[in-house]
């Protein structure tokens, strides 16, 4: 059984990689992508992006709130953070922002409990 001290600790790595993870999504969308245009302004990539930095904001709210359904929260970041790490590293010039999103896919499954 994990101690609550422990079980903190996986909390608060959630919360500032989400938040991290939600900052340079977005900072790389407006910033980066944006400019570029091509494939990194193509729908599935956008919309990916869109999705995971509203995911990490969602989840950093539960968690810090200590919402019941926080765990189903992580989850789901960890998933979408998944498959924006994947998207960012297909463009080839976005790895910050993948290894964001890893970091973050990491530490939401450690909360989750995965």
């Amino acid at each position: 059984m994990e101690h609550k001290h422990e079980a903190n600790g996986h909390l608060e790595a959630c919360i500032k990689a989400c938040l991290e993870c939600m900052t340079s999504c977005t900072h790389h969308l407006a910033h980066h992508c944006l400019p570029a245009g091509g494939k990194h302004v193509e729908a599935a990539h956008v919309i990916l992006m869109l999705d995971c930095a509203e995911i990490c904001a969602l989840c950093a709210n539960f968690a810090t709130r200590g919402s019941a359904q926080h765990k189903a929260a992580c989850r789901l970041c960890a998933t979408v953070c998944e498959a924006c790490a994947t998207s960012c590293a297909g463009q080839g010039d976005m790895e910050d922002c993948a290894d964001a999103c890893r970091r973050c896919a990491e530490a939401c499954g450690v909360a989750a409990g995965k």
